[in-house]
């Protein structure tokens, strides 16, 4: 067996860790630039002696944010690259380290819709603090971009773009709305339940869920009715963790190969895409492993099983438990937003061409896909 593992220079995890935000910049540069979203004064109290560059935004990172942001960088000189909230933040952050410390247009950079082109020189130092447990995109070394010209997200990808330091400060997540801890969350556990049944899965990735995935399946429902439950978002900010360290060395499988593409034809969070997915594309993976004869996969969700519900199961019980804690904390169809019978062809074209949809631990045909889009509508 032939696997590696590559994640951030340091993870620094821990309730009240963000008070170490000042010094860590200090060693990283002395001109950062700092990212987050449309309230930066927020985090004021923790740039205690700094005077950042600030540039914030909001909604998910574009490729026009990246070239806003990169010039603003550039001009300001700066030597390092603060990203805090959300994954877009963070995302945003590691695509401006990126291009701060190369040349040329982002586009030839980008996967699908570019050239797919390495950077030529390594990233600025990053520091991703993640205020939301969901992507896990703190350890991982793409940024996702919507183009708003190709209706689609895609990645800026490099080894350099991991963070140089990611900081994982549960507290951050305690005033998140419900809606967010449940979309970000599900993200999460969809993560984590993809990683486990990637063709690419490995020891070290299946470690990870086996810590993470039974305590987070345990606490979402705590954390979206009780925010400041520390222990359940203790659990949450674990689950996102581990899931990004896992999805940078595994790859992931046909729900986020729907999510990206998705995301960029219609006004869906990615969270509520990935949870209303999940069951049919569990079901036709099960169904496909029954028909192959694929008794390792079907052993998989068997422990899948195991590790959401505390009980012994099957692949049923896993779809069985998708289905249930989406509705548990309010997860509708994709027709509540906006999807309609029209996008379908389009989007499973799209989807044959995502990277994850390559890590999908059995190859769907387009029938398929469009029978769990008709049945996710």
């Amino acid at each position: 067996m032939n696997f590696q593992f590559s994640t951030a220079q340091q993870i620094l995890f821990g309730e009240g860790r963000i008070s170490e935000l000042s010094d860590l910049i200090k060693i990283q540069g002395n001109r950062p630039f700092f990212i987050t979203g449309s309230d930066p004064s927020r985090f004021d109290n923790y740039l205690s002696g700094l005077k950042p560059e600030i540039y914030s935004f909001s909604g998910e990172p574009s490729v026009e944010n990246v070239a806003t942001a990169s010039a603003q960088a550039k001009e300001a000189n700066a030597d390092c690259v603060i990203g805090i909230g959300g994954g877009s933040p963070v995302d945003l952050a590691k695509a401006v380290a990126a291009m701060l410390a190369n040349e040329g247009d982002l586009v030839e950079y980008l996967e699908v819709i570019g050239e797919g082109k390495p950077l030529p020189n390594p990233a600025k130092p990053i520091i991703a603090i993640p205020t939301t447990a969901g992507t896990g995109a703190e350890v991982t070394k793409n940024a996702v971009l919507f183009s708003p010209e190709h209706q689609l997200k895609v990645s800026l990808r490099h080894i350099s773009m991991l963070p140089t330091i990611a900081l994982v400060d549960p507290e951050l997540t305690y005033d998140a709305p419900p809606s967010v801890t449940a979309n970000t969350g599900l993200d999460a556990l969809t993560q984590l339940i993809e990683v486990f049944l990637t063709r690419k899965a490995s020891p070290m990735t299946d470690a990870l869920v086996r810590q993470a995935l039974p305590a987070g399946a345990n606490s979402l429902r705590k954390a979206f009715a009780e925010p400041h439950n520390s222990e359940a978002r203790r659990n949450m900010s674990i689950a996102s963790l581990f899931s990004g360290l896992g999805l940078a060395n595994s790859g992931l499988g046909a729900v986020h190969g729907y999510a990206g593409p998705i995301g960029g034809m219609i006004p869906i969070p990615h969270g509520s895409a990935c949870a209303i997915l999940l069951p049919h594309c569990l079901e036709k993976n099960a169904i496909a492993a029954r028909e192959s004869g694929n008794t390792e996969l079907l052993n998989r969700f068997e422990a899948l099983a195991q590790m959401v519900t505390g009980k012994p199961g099957s692949a049923e019980d896993v779809v069985q438990w998708s289905r249930e804690i989406s509705a548990d904390v309010g997860i509708g169809k994709l027709s509540d937003h906006g999807f309609q019978e029209h996008h379908i062809a389009e989007l499973v074209t799209k989807a044959q061409r995502a990277s994850s949809m390559k890590g999908n631990p059995v190859s769907l045909s387009n029938e398929v896909l469009t029978e769990i889009l008709e049945a996710a509508k």
